[in-house]
């Protein structure tokens, strides 16, 4: 795991949540986006990508975001990447699962596009605390 935060790996099914999240942290935040629909996408873009970070959303068609993170880190190389998970249902039950399979934390929907990348950083930044 790179001690810097530079590149996202994003997961989110729904397009408008995908463009404002990449303005949101790239132009925002001066970081590198990718984006996926979906975990299938995920699993197949991750090891061109090399992200720092995977930023999923919980609720996806498919494989939903806690599967998507842990098909991730069986990947080679993967298996200390970080997650943090946005979602609209921030429940004290599933923050605690979440972060029992490897996440950060949890960013709740609707979120503030200019304070994303700060939620992010610090997140980022407590794991080594």
């Amino acid at each position: 795991m790179s001690a810097s935060l530079n590149k996202i790996l994003h997961i989110e099914d729904e397009v408008d949540i995908q463009e404002i999240t990449k303005m949101a942290l790239e132009a925002v935040g001066g970081l590198n986006v990718r984006t996926c629909s979906d975990g299938e996408e995920a699993l197949s873009v991750a090891p061109e990508f090399e992200p720092d970070l995977f930023l999923l959303d919980v609720m996806m068609p498919g494989m939903d975001g806690p599967e998507t993170f842990q098909a991730l880190q069986k990947l080679p190389g993967f298996e200390n990447t970080p997650a943090i998970f946005m979602t609209a249902k921030v429940m004290e039950a599933e923050v605690a699962r979440f972060k029992e399979i490897g996440a950060l934390g949890v960013i709740a929907k609707p979120f503030d596009p200019m304070t994303l990348s700060d939620q992010i950083r610090a997140l980022w930044d407590e794991r080594n605390a």
